[in-house]
């Protein structure tokens, strides 16, 4: 091991599929999104860990507050002693809370803690880690926490870029867990396929915060149970025309698409759309722009793709007017004239 050494997990949105992907085998679009968590990483005589979540730092000794960062390097530390790596303790400090005085933005989760703590211990022991096998540690951290979240935030950081995501079972994985080893269970085909996206469409990315923030967990098992075998089929339906129109730059398509995986979200359960998401929705009416919510919902972000610079400014404006900032911003390709239709 070398010196200091700092790294960076950034967040993410989802453009369609979110719920849906809960779901063995369906596919979403992921935006990655660059604001960034950093950790800092050296050798030490001790482990020593300190998050600015909290005012104290822990060793590895079990800590509710600390769970998720130890565990994490429990599951490293085996990993690379399966590698032959020799192991010792180090002092990991990270910043970065995705949220403005106290309210979370809902770009990152768990996913982004455990992604950094991979990547600094990585980076630390000189020991490269693939974007795909980053994934997959991070996945067996958080399956075997029981965690209830979607994996396609790993897949989307880890990968750090646009993506679509197809699920595999977690609950088959999580039974694998029980009777085999580490090294197997990653030599497995898990079924799911993560697919770096460069959209030959152009547009502006927009994500709007509404600032209020959204309780993911208990929202996600109260919509869950209204998940059905139509919502799978059309929202999949909906992904995959969006991924056509990435392809083909077909701004109908990608229209229509994200506006049909909108309503599928606001069919499943009424709190997805709350007052403030549902502005943001209505700030792309008259204009050359599409907006939904994304992830959860219930609060949190929702993002608009914006066809023409001047609706995306005009987007922006009226986001402003309902109390929604503009948290992030991205131009993809060149615009042209192009109408809607």
């Amino acid at each position: 091991m070398k010196n200091k050494k700092a790294v960076r997990a950034g967040g993410k949105l989802y453009i369609a599929g979110e719920y849906s992907i809960l779901t063995p085998g369906q596919t979403a679009i992921i935006q990655f999104i660059p604001i960034y968590m950093q950790a800092d990483i050296q050798p030490s005589s001790t482990y020593r860990i300190q998050s600015d979540m909290f005012s104290f730092a822990v060793d590895l000794t079990p800590q509710a507050d600390y769970a998720l960062i130890q565990e994490t390097v429990h599951l490293m530390n085996a990993y690379l002693q399966l590698q032959g790596v020799a192991l010792a303790p180090f002092d990991l400090s990270i910043e970065g809370k995705f949220e403005r005085e106290g309210k979370k933005f809902g770009i990152g989760s768990s996913g982004s803690v455990v992604l950094l703590t991979l990547k600094a211990m990585a980076a630390l022991y000189d020991f490269p880690l693939p974007a795909d096998l980053l994934f997959r540690l991070a996945c067996l951290v958080l399956i075997q926490r029981g965690d209830n979240g979607s994996i396609g935030d790993l897949a989307c950081i880890a990968y750090e870029g646009l993506v679509s995501y197809r699920s595999f079972d977690r609950r088959e994985l999580a039974e694998q867990l029980q009777d085999q080893g580490l090294d197997q269970i990653l030599a497995l085909d898990w079924r799911y396929e993560i697919q770096p996206l460069a959209p030959q469409l152009s547009y502006t990315f927009l994500v709007g915060w509404t600032q209020e923030p959204a309780i993911s967990r208990d929202l996600i098992n109260q919509v869950r149970s209204a998940i059905d075998s139509v919502f799978l089929e059309r929202t999949e339906q909906a992904v995959q025309d969006l991924l056509v129109a990435f392809q083909e730059a077909d701004r109908d398509l990608a229209w229509s698409s994200i506006s049909r995986a909108s309503d599928l979200l606001g069919s499943l359960n009424e709190v997805i759309y709350t007052k403030k998401l549902a502005q943001l929705k209505r700030a792309e009416e008259g204009l050359e722009a599409i907006a939904k919510s994304s992830g959860a919902g219930g609060g949190d972000c929702g993002i608009a793709l914006a066809f023409e610079e001047a609706a995306a400014q005009e987007i922006v404006r009226r986001w402003q007017e309902a109390g929604i900032d503009l948290l992030y911003s991205e131009r993809m390709g060149e615009y042209d004239d192009q109408p809607k239709g």
